[in-house]
């Protein structure tokens, strides 16, 4: 049997990148998927790609920053497929880079609005769920920058950080409901947003995945399937003594240039004059 068989698992921001590659992955598993995501054409897609490869799969608009939608929406969800297992929580925006003192309140509530606040109401609207199902897996997208600081688009530092501690806050809350919960902490990973950004640098798209492939020890950026591979140990019951933790990722501080490996132990986090790097001893 599929580790994933007879699961309910919601995705958000599923339409592409990390999202799309989940749900593909999850269907594989033997997961029920609720598809949602504002782009209902890319999400549609999503949704038919697995029904046409055998899987199980419903698509569903979600604006996750609308509260009373999300309460609405994952009703229908458990009505259509009988209970929710699992939900992914994925949806985010980058928003705009600018240094701190010249960010507009708005740009700021902007982000938090979907990166926050729409965990916060997914995760507010699925705990009874899961509660009636006897437990589940909550698995947040947070980011190396929810772990690291870097000199650049200071509100998502902020809302990946929030995001860490929310998980980590509500996998004490919910472990007596059975309910696990977990954050991921990707590096740079080559979704349609980074090559997007790759296509547009000074420097030309290869220069600029080289720079990117440079900032990770294990030497390359990641693809959204690696990311999905994770998510999919987090959704099922190898990972049922899994809560409270946060990985999947790792890179070098940008811009600081990569510092060498040696041979030894441990990670370290050591300061320079540009701002903080790892570097293994």
């Amino acid at each position: 049997m599929k580790r994933l068989t007879d699961l309910t698992c919601i995705v958000t921001g599923a339409a592409n990148g990390i999202g799309k590659a989940t749900c593909e992955r999850l269907a594989t598993e033997g997961a029920k998927i609720a598809v949602t995501d504002l782009d209902d054409d890319r999400g549609t897609a999503v949704r038919d790609a697995i029904t046409q490869s055998g899987g199980t799969a419903e698509y569903w608009h979600l604006d996750i920053t609308d509260e009373p939608e999300v309460t609405r929406v994952f009703k229908d969800i458990a009505e259509r497929f009988g209970q929710i297992d699992v939900i992914v929580n994925n949806a985010g925006i980058s928003g705009v880079n600018k240094p701190t003192d010249q960010i507009t309140a708005e740009e700021w509530q902007q982000v938090m609005n979907v990166n926050v606040n729409g965990v916060f109401y997914c995760t507010k609207a699925v705990i009874p769920f899961m509660r009636k199902a006897g437990g589940g897996s909550i698995i947040n997208l947070s980011s190396i920058y929810g772990i690291i600081g870097a000199p650049d688009i200071p509100p998502y530092h902020a809302s990946k950080g929030a995001v860490r501690e929310m998980s980590k806050t509500d996998a004490l809350l919910y472990a007596k409901d059975g309910i696990r919960v977990n954050s991921v902490h990707p590096g740079f990973i080559w979704t349609p947003l980074v090559e997007a950004m790759a296509d547009t640098s000074p420097e030309g798209k290869d220069a600029f995945r080289k720079q990117l492939d440079g900032l990770h020890p294990i030497g390359h950026v990641g693809d959204p399937e690696d990311i999905a591979a994770g998510i999919a140990y987090l959704a099922s019951k190898d990972a049922k003594f899994v809560t409270d933790q946060q990985g999947l990722g790792l890179a070098h501080f940008w811009p600081a240039k990569p510092v060498p490996f040696s041979r030894n132990s441990s990670l370290q986090r050591k300061r320079n004059g540009e701002g903080w790097v790892y570097r293994h001893l």
